[in-house]
């Protein structure tokens, strides 16, 4: 099947994929750190340190799978990356989740690098498969909207089903038994995706580490991923700050799962109405938008206090509808630069360099996040649990203010960058007409 064959089914296919690989990642940051130190009563300070130095390796090692993906799978659309990926998820994740009596640091360590290798192998050239595939704008934002919004519902179910399973046995149980419904829902969305998704084009392939620093001179490249950072650590605040803002300022801490279960399928509902926007008012405009919307909520919430559960939850609606535009629009963009011809003055990033230095920022930013809000709050007077009013101001201001500034940063780049990051028709006709070889 051809990309001229992108048909909603096909669309559909490819996006099944997203459902496990979204799925795999929740326990990497919810389950396993807990599960370590309770059940096999490993110190925190030390599961802290090695979960630290995972995640290093992690995000160092993505530009270099990004390069692999562009200099061995271009040819064949990055499917071996891709089939090797899934193969060491599948086999190490089931490990890590259920590990032996005698497990300690080393082997946290071991399986935690080869589990996210394997994460990153597989999404990094699926990534840059679902930017191949589609040769038209519109169909570029449908099929990061696929991928994503399987991807939510991946994140539901792994949130969810490790206390259904566990039943009475206990949360270590339940972790157990994970794999046993991971395992055949890889298997299946493989099987869906690999099968019935159109193949991406054969590219040429890049020789050498050079492409790595190359994507980094790709102005357009860089514009946008400057702001896709800053807008992504204004998400990350607040997810790494909410279940203490639930628990000390709503006083609801037992509704925070209730909470992140509403804001996550407010987020997938919205993915319609983000292509929708998109295709109506182009995809930067539709992405400052949503941002509009993330800083009129966080405003909103900030102003919250005991009790005012009921507003918190439409708050998780409004907040869930940004975050829709979050993930579909910002690599529909990118997938458009990477389409777009590149001047002789200009260096195009390649789509493996590109997408592996994406996910870089994206875990960069979970970590900047976290230690930019942690020892804020900390400097500020907060503690977990405490009831000061000083501490309890200081909480909500960092939940809701450093998102804001952030947020109204990163929408003051996007639009100065506008005419870089998306041109209008016109001008990339002009542009397009303006390269030696192209046609009268």
């Amino acid at each position: 099947m051809t990309p001229a064959g992108l048909t909603p089914r096909a669309v559909l296919a490819y996006g099944a994929l997203g459902l496990p690989l979204a799925f795999a990642a929740l326990p990497l940051y919810v389950h396993v750190p807990r599960l370590y130190t309770e059940s096999l009563g490993l110190p925190l300070a030390a599961v802290g340190g090695v979960l630290l130095a995972a995640r290093a390796v992690d995000a160092l090692t993505d530009p270099l799978i990004g390069w692999a993906n562009d200099r061995f799978g271009a040819r064949s659309g990055g499917r071996g990356i891709l089939l090797g990926g899934l193969a060491l998820l599948a086999l190490s994740l089931p490990l890590l989740l259920a590990p032996p009596a005698g497990a300690g640091l080393g082997w946290l360590f071991a399986l935690l690098v080869l589990v996210s290798l394997g994460y990153s192998m597989a999404s990094i050239a699926y990534a840059v498969w679902g930017a191949a595939v589609a040769p038209t704008p519109e169909l570029r934002t449908r099929v990061v909207a696929s991928r994503e919004g399987f991807g939510l519902v991946g994140v539901l179910l792994a949130a969810a089903l490790p206390g259904v399973l566990a039943g009475d046995a206990g949360e270590a149980a339940g972790l157990a038994a994970l794999p046993w419904v991971f395992l055949p829902l890889l298997l299946g969305a493989a099987v869906w995706t690999l099968g019935l998704a159109p193949r991406a084009p054969a590219l040429a392939a890049a020789t050498s580490l050079g492409s790595l620093p190359a994507a980094l001179r790709d102005g357009d490249f860089v514009r946008l991923l400057g702001v896709f950072a800053m807008n992504g650590i204004a998400a990350a605040v607040p997810s790494a700050t909410v279940l203490f803002f639930v628990a000390d300022v709503l006083r609801a801490a037992e509704l925070a799962g209730l909470f992140l279960a509403i804001y996550f399928l407010a987020a997938a509902c919205s993915l319609p109405l983000w292509v929708a926007a998109a295709r109506r008012l182009g995809k930067l405009r539709a992405w400052l938008a949503g941002m509009g919307l993330a800083v009129l909520v966080f405003a909103w919430a900030g102003l919250l206090g005991a009790g005012d559960s009921w507003a918190y939850g439409l708050i998780c609606v409004l907040s869930g509808f940004a975050l829709g535009a979050d993930l579909a629009l910002p690599p529909s963009l990118l997938a458009d630069l990477l389409a777009r011809p590149a001047s002789p003055a200009e260096t195009r990033a390649a789509p493996g360099a590109a997408f592996g230095w994406w996910n870089f920022v994206t875990k960069a930013n979970l970590a900047l996040a976290a230690g930019l809000a942690l020892p804020l709050l900390a400097l500020l007077g907060y503690s977990p649990g405490s009831r000061d009013a000083g501490a309890i101001t200081a909480l909500a201001t960092v939940y809701a203010l450093v998102p804001i500034v952030l947020k109204l940063g990163a929408m003051a780049l996007l639009w100065a960058w506008r005419q870089r990051l998306e041109p209008s028709p016109s001008l990339l006709q002009a542009a397009t007409a303006a390269l030696p070889g192209a046609q009268p």
